[in-house]
């Protein structure tokens, strides 16, 4: 039938009733989850949730995008059922105190697109059984090869007293074949879990897996104050990250470039590298490009 879900056996639906079934409370992590077979931007759909008024805890699935969106404002979009595009709603500025959660400074924000990388590399380690790595901060990798991406937007809120919302976006391709894979204008090669040999390749394990991930180590970090060294998030980051003790050249806006060699990753989310003329810290949203 024209237009099934159902056309490509490969690439079967979700189940938003079985989705939510295990994500939503009173069972899941979740508060809210949509699923929809088409949208423009998971990201941009949960922002304006955000803006309404939302509280944290929506979860946007889409079965395909049409305008997903990257760092730098890079647009990417794959076919339908072919991967997992979803994004979820933050709300670390606000105080929980049936959870014992303290309002998380603003400047811990940094570390929420880290921990996605973090959630993901143990997502697709353990039920793709594939070897993930991150390329701060936080691209997906396998075989040197982009499979994910994270993108982390902030949603002022609508007053002085209110604190931003944090939008969490996470791209993975889960089935795409080698002729549907996107050009990256990084300059590294795409990939998917199928074609990177992954022995699941089940979208509704995956996404769970992955959104269970957020959320406890979401947990762990609000738990925490938002202090990535006492949340463990910092030393798992830096297990899963293969930048450290790499050489890098790093293109800075405004065309300045610097080359060293990353050493570690701070307090605050941010890349050390050590160059000719000393250390330097980076955040991500300085760095126009990393290789």
């Amino acid at each position: 039938m024209p237009g099934s879900p159902y056309t490509d056996l490969d690439r079967p639906p979700l189940s938003a009733a079985r989705l939510r079934r295990a994500l939503v409370a009173p069972y899941g992590p979740w508060r809210r989850l949509e699923l929809r077979a088409e949208t423009g931007s998971t990201n941009a759909d949960v922002a304006e949730a955000a803006r309404g008024g939302e509280p944290e805890g929506l979860v946007v699935v889409a079965e395909r995008q049409t305008t997903g969106r990257g760092r730098r404002g890079r647009v990417w979009q794959s076919p339908p059922r072919a991967g997992i595009a979803t994004s979820v709603l933050l709300r670390p500025g606000e105080a929980v105190p049936e959870r014992g959660w303290s309002p998380v400074p603003t400047t811990g924000y940094g570390w929420l697109p880290l921990l996605a990388g973090v959630a993901l590399v143990e997502a697709v380690s353990r039920l793709a059984e594939l070897d993930a790595r991150l390329k701060w901060p936080n691209d997906l990798l396998l075989d040197d090869a982009k499979c994910a991406g994270v993108l982390a937007e902030a949603v002022p809120g609508g007053t002085l007293a209110q604190p931003s919302a944090v939008v969490l976006g996470v791209g993975l391709n889960v089935t795409l074949r080698a002729d549907e894979l996107p050009e990256n204008p990084t300059g590294l090669p795409a990939t998917s879990l199928q074609l990177a040999g992954a022995t699941a390749t089940d979208r509704d394990p995956l996404l769970r897996a992955l959104l269970r991930a957020i959320a406890d180590w979401y947990d762990r970090w609000r738990s925490a104050g938002g202090d990535a060294v006492t949340s463990g998030l910092r030393d798992a980051y830096l297990a899963a990250c293969d930048t450290i003790g790499r050489p890098v050249r790093v293109i800075l806006p405004g065309g300045e470039e610097l080359t060293g060699t990353a050493t570690g990753v701070d307090a605050d989310g941010q890349l050390l590298v050590e160059t000719v003329r000393g250390e330097r810290s980076l955040a991500a949203g300085d760095v126009l490009h990393l290789r």
